[in-house]
């Protein structure tokens, strides 16, 4: 029995599909990719000394990713798979972690794939504190959103649950209804934790309904070839962002609007930039989020893994931050503690990428004044630039990073490896 069983992500299922995405690691054609995909990763991104040192760990995480969510592509056999998760144990087993593609620290990603012609069910409960952010995204096979259903804002029964039906026809007077095209391919659904200690991921389970599936399932040699190749696509979309961010000059910040293709969230602002400091350099960021409800300011490496979110603090939300006098937010990110708040530690690079995320606006959209500055200053003269950051003592760090471990946890009850 899983002793989890009641928990939102670490479902049996869930376990299920890490232990069978691990063995699939092991098919011959898997470890051909695995390798292949590494080489030309590598020679593409002709990396730094530090960036290097980052690739073996990431890389892993990347390509088990791939494993799972390429484990779960039939549409006649739905799924709720859980794709961007720290390692951790399941019975006995190590299970590698599977963030890529910049991921958002404060984001459970689940998927579910569906057929356009096809009937569905998707049935959960919501959480005792609603999430800030909730979106049901149904893509196309290339990303492409095809409808968004608003988890925020949907409707659910006095007990929390819910049920979201998914098919071809109008709503008519089905309150949670999510039209579906011959294009459709899967749902990306993005939980948001704002504040972690609180907020709670929906629970979830899919059901086509209908008659028996018309087609076999994939054989294990046509799933490690479908493996093999996402493992290739991962490599390849997280390879151009980077080189994208890294075409940008350092320390300074590209403004844009989300788009409803190649993955990036309806009705979200993207605030993207680099860091590169020298030694005895912090990098001082300036935020005014424009009236969002919720921000974050995450770091990454190239290979598209944010850093250490749960023992250090490579990413700041809106709700783990302190704000200046005027609403706006002040970060310092360096490789040491500068014994002040809002440090986003880098752990130990000295480059890197950020990628600030900002959304739920309300109707008026953002404030004229949404947009972030980066400025790079000497440690030894931080005081001065940040004069009202507030001090934080070696044991206020120390207490804050204990709280961030046991807040995270909620959502990764097997605990890290």
């Amino acid at each position: 029995m899983n002793p989890h069983d009641d928990h939102p992500v670490a479902t049996s299922s869930q376990h299920e599909q890490e232990v069978a995405a691990l063995e699939l690691t092991d098919h011959p054609t898997v470890r051909a990719a695995y390798r292949s995909v590494a080489e030309t990763w590598l020679g593409r991104a002709k990396p730094s000394e530090q960036m290097r040192a980052r690739f073996d760990a990431a890389f892993a995480e990347v390509m088990f990713s791939a494993a799972m969510w390429s484990s779960n592509q039939d549409g006649l056999r739905p799924k709720v798979t859980c794709i961007t998760r720290l390692g951790h144990s399941v019975g006995g087993r190590s299970i590698p972690g599977s963030r890529w593609g910049i991921d958002n620290p404060d984001s459970v990603y689940r998927v579910i794939p569906i057929s356009g012609d096809e009937r569905y069910e998707i049935r959960g409960r919501v959480g005792e504190h609603r999430m800030t952010e909730n979106y049901f995204t149904l893509w196309d096979a290339n990303m492409g959103t095809v409808a968004v259903l608003n988890g925020r804002t949907m409707e659910v029964d006095a007990d929390g649950s819910f049920t979201v039906t998914v098919d071809s026809d109008p709503a008519g007077d089905r309150p949670n209804h999510v039209r579906s095209t011959p294009e459709a391919h899967e749902f990306y659904i993005r939980d948001v934790l704002l504040d972690w200690g609180r907020d709670d991921p929906n629970h979830l389970a899919v059901e086509r309904l209908g008659g028996p599936p018309s087609q076999p399932a994939r054989t294990l040699d046509e799933q490690a070839d479908a493996t093999a190749n996402m493992m290739a696509y991962f490599a390849n979309f997280t390879g151009k962002l980077s080189h994208g961010v890294y075409k940008m000059p350092p320390n300074h910040f590209d403004l844009a609007w989300s788009a409803d293709k190649v993955g990036a969230m309806r009705n979200q602002v993207y605030v993207m930039g680099r860091f590169d400091l020298g030694p005895g350099e912090a990098f001082v960021v300036d935020v005014s989020d424009g009236g969002a409800e919720y921000f974050t300011v995450p770091l990454g490496n190239v290979w598209g893994t944010t850093l250490d979110i749960v023992d250090r603090t490579g990413s700041l939300n809106k709700a783990q931050s302190v704000p200046n006098e005027d609403g706006t937010y002040t970060y310092v990110i360096s490789p040491t503690d500068p014994g002040v708040a809002n440090w986003i530690d880098s752990d130990g690079l000295t480059e890197g990428i950020l990628t600030l995320r900002m959304a739920e606006f309300g109707g008026d959209g953002p404030k004229e004044d949404l947009g972030a500055r980066g400025r790079v200053v000497p440690l030894d003269d931080l005081e001065q630039h940040v004069p009202d950051l507030r001090r934080v003592s070696e044991q206020e760090r120390k207490a804050e990073l204990a709280d961030r471990r046991a807040a995270y946890l909620r959502r990764l009850p097997e605990g890290t490896v």
